[in-house]
């Protein structure tokens, strides 16, 4: 793709061969960028609700599609090379939709309402949302920062649960 892959990503030149194939097969226009309907064609994505959360984090440069240098360096941090920090800064940065360093109620709320759909009511969910800061929340600011969040999480083996296999 004539796009030069920089050592902090850690796919051997088999895997990188084998990512832009993928890329190209899901670029089905050919503009060598992945636009957003384009990550709905990927099985595993299409009935993920938070699929376009996963999009704006790999949208580095927030123009609205991925490049392969994005869509690569993204996967990486998922991958079996990835660190747990990796994909702890990850997970963080699909509820943190401002990009600010920190999840906020609002944040929160709309996150796991394109989790739960109208599964929960929106009393229900606030609720839920409510007694998640206030459990995270250490200083008491009102918001759940990066610490924090790690905090609540650490025992969840995360780690495990989002690491792409690509073998």
């Amino acid at each position: 793709m004539g796009v030069k892959i920089s050592q902090e990503i850690p796919f051997s030149q088999e895997e990188l061969l084998m990512l832009e194939q993928r890329f190209r097969r899901l670029d089905k226009d050919g503009s060598g960028m992945l636009e957003p309907n384009e990550f709905f064609d990927i099985p595993e994505l299409a009935q993920n609700p938070l699929v376009q959360r996963v999009i704006s984090v790999f949208d580095k440069n927030k123009d609205g599609n991925i490049s392969f240098y994005e869509f690569v360096t993204g996967i990486s941090k998922l991958s079996e090379a990835g660190s747990e920090e990796d994909k702890m800064r990850f997970l963080f940065s699909i509820y943190d939709i401002e990009n600010d360093g920190f999840i906020s109620n609002g944040e929160l709320f709309k996150v796991l309402k394109m989790m739960v759909g109208n599964n929960l009511t929106d009393v229900q969910l606030q609720q839920l949302v409510d007694r998640t800061i206030i459990r995270a929340d250490e200083d008491f600011d009102g918001k759940i920062s990066y610490e924090e969040f790690s905090k609540m999480i650490r025992d969840l083996e995360i780690g495990e649960k989002l690491t792409l296999h690509f073998k």
